[in-house]
């Protein structure tokens, strides 16, 4: 069996905001994948579905997002799962609206919600999809006020395109691996084009014609 944990705040008044784009993906799983209807174990909304002949449990933390851990950390050990068994997706602000990045480990980068699962799983070998809801002015107030509010329409496309992207990179996390999906769907960089030199730095050959046509003279 594996987990998949989708972070978010429970309740319709967070359903369409920043921080719930964990619970959106994993809305969307569920749907692909036709899993079970919803049901409440362990502080946390939980989903069964079957990939091939994996079992997959789905959840979304009803603990709110800063204290997610305390749903996941005792879901693993009721199920009697490693941590490599589970995946957990999350807001990042540190990517542009609708950019995704999958992790195959790391510390929590600044995001409360990780924070609280690493301190429960005690482990942090587990991956991480990260989806880009951008990053409001600086300041506490403008970042709560941020990640509480709901997408714009240009970002609200780019949050439903993320979401479309994934779920085949999910699908290949379970089956195939991190590294492959990794591999396969994190976004390439670009390498920029080498800058031509500068005219004056570039060293003229130089012209041996006439000292070539003196010496052919002189030897005729």
């Amino acid at each position: 069996m594996k987990m998949f944990a989708g972070l978010g705040n429970p309740g319709a008044e967070y359903a369409a905001t920043r921080h719930n784009v964990g619970f959106m993906l994993a809305d969307a799983l569920a749907a692909r994948w036709n899993a079970s209807g919803w049901r409440t174990k362990q502080d946390a909304l939980v989903s069964e579905a079957r990939l091939g002949a994996e079992k997959i449990l789905l959840v979304k933390p009803l603990t709110y997002m800063n204290e997610s851990g305390r749903a996941v950390g005792p879901l693993l050990s009721w199920y009697k799962l490693a941590p490599e068994d589970l995946i957990v997706a999350h807001d990042d602000m540190d990517l542009p609206v609708g950019t995704i990045r999958l992790r195959k480990k790391g510390s929590a980068g600044g995001h409360n919600g990780m924070k609280s699962i690493l301190y429960h799983v005690q482990d942090e070998n587990f991956p991480r999809v990260r989806i880009g809801v951008g990053h409001p002015v600086h300041g506490r107030e403008q970042v709560i006020r941020h990640v509480l509010s709901p997408f714009s329409g240009e970002d609200a496309q780019k949050i439903r395109e993320a979401i479309e992207y994934l779920l085949p990179a999910v699908e290949c996390i379970l089956t195939e691996g991190i590294d492959l999906a990794m591999n396969k769907y994190n976004p390439k960089k670009v390498k920029k084009p080498r800058e031509p030199k500068p005219a004056e730095e570039q060293q003229e050959q130089p012209d041996n014609t006439e000292q070539t046509e003196r010496s052919m003279n002189s030897d005729g």
